[in-house]
């Protein structure tokens, strides 16, 4: 970005982070961005795009959105060695387990009307205490969402203390979230990753952060997650919390997102810690637990180690 560019961004302190990213694609492929209050040189409004099915499945750099510069390779050995779930697994009782869960969340994430969740297609995932299996279930959550038709899924890391998402993939990381919130000079659209499946993308934490829970309580965070969550309608972002006994920043990422997927360890988390922990994010409506780490029996047929049900305030 040059100097000029930069001082019509301070101009400008009106336009959002997300309008800026993608005015800056634009403006490398030479096409004026398309957004439906977008103002093209002459000054007269530009036509907002009607995103219709054959134009969802577009590579980076499609019409009006912020897509992923740089492009990354997922080590799926590596997944496979911790039994997440991926394209090629074929551990087929893992696969129907989170075709459960990501049932119910689909499904409240695209209800429209009266019954409509405010930003619903934002999941927060997160646990009482760490090591409980959430970033395994926000992975493997993540991955077979990706598998539906006409659905792109963005995979945020926002557990800045403890990022395990990249290394859990086999991805170097990078600028992330904390450095788009931190930094007007970064750009959401440098630190999306596209993975090379072909709907999922990553958003890494970011450098780590002295006021790491202010940045994700500011009101430009909340500006990011709302206008993702209105912007990319065949989109669910997948966001990887901290603990929320372990950081304060999981109860005001609460804030901001529509749904909650809350991990319990069988045999491990206290019904005292997830009462206190469900106290502290209480703030989003739609809480959805899942019994991680469980061995439940149905006659003499094991059912899985996964066991989903849902807690609505």
């Amino acid at each position: 970005m040059n100097v000029n560019e930069k001082n019509v961004d301070k101009k400008k302190s009106k336009e959002s982070l997300v309008e800026r990213a993608a005015r800056k694609l634009a403006a490398k492929s030479q096409a004026p961005e398309i957004t439906s209050q977008t103002k093209a040189p002459n000054g007269e409004l530009v036509k907002p795009v009607n995103y219709n099915s054959s134009e969802r499945n577009e590579e980076p750099g499609r019409k009006g959105l912020i897509e992923a510069q740089n492009s990354v390779k997922i080590d799926e050995d590596r997944l496979n060695e911790k039994n997440i779930l991926t394209l090629n697994n074929d551990n087929v009782l893992v696969a129907e387990e989170f075709r459960l869960i990501k049932r119910s969340l689909l499904i409240n994430a695209f209800t429209s009307g009266e019954n409509a969740i405010e930003n619903g297609n934002i999941i927060m995932v997160t646990s009482s205490q760490p090591d409980e299996g959430k970033t395994y279930c926000a992975l493997s959550l993540a991955l077979s969402m990706s598998k539906e038709k006409d659905l792109n899924v963005l995979l945020v890391d926002a557990d800045v203390s403890k990022p395990d998402i990249m290394q859990t993939m086999g991805i170097k990381g990078g600028k992330g979230l904390i450095d788009v919130i931190g930094d007007d000079g970064v750009d959401l659209s440098e630190c999306i990753l596209k993975t090379d499946i072909k709907n999922l993308s990553v958003l890494p934490a970011g450098k780590k952060h002295s006021f790491t829970t202010e940045l994700l309580a500011s009101e430009k965070m909340g500006n990011i997650i709302d206008e993702l969550a209105q912007r990319y309608h065949d989109r669910v972002i997948v966001i990887d919390s901290p603990p929320a006994l372990a950081s304060s920043a999981s109860s005001v990422l609460a804030m901001h997102v529509g749904q909650v997927l809350f991990v319990v360890e069988a045999d491990r988390t206290s019904e005292e810690e997830i009462k206190e922990a469900l106290q502290l994010i209480k703030n989003c409506k739609n809480i959805n637990m899942v019994l991680n780490k469980a061995h439940i029996h149905t006659g003499n047929k094991r059912f899985g180690s996964y066991y989903g049900y849902g807690y609505n305030q």
